[in-house]
């Protein structure tokens, strides 16, 4: 990169760095974050307890065939 394209790129920087502060000092654009990191919250939520639900439900399908086997070996002693 010659003398002449750093200055161009440090430009360039310095001209993204100012829209980009002048964006988040946008009201709307802060509202329209909230609003999506709130629905990001939701969904983080809505999957844990969505995989809570299904760890529950293969508890329950262990402890049923765990049930059965016992009650299979009790019947083969008897």
């Amino acid at each position: 990169m010659t003398f002449s394209n750093k200055w161009v790129a440090f430009g360039l920087g310095v001209a993204a760095g100012v829209a980009a502060v002048s964006l988040v000092k946008n009201p709307a654009f802060k509202k329209a974050c909230a609003t999506l990191v709130g629905k990001g919250l939701q969904l983080k939520d809505d999957a844990c307890a969505f995989a809570e639900s299904v760890k529950e439900d293969a508890q329950d399908i262990l402890a049923e065939a765990k049930y059965n086997n016992s009650k299979k070996a009790e019947e083969a002693k008897a």
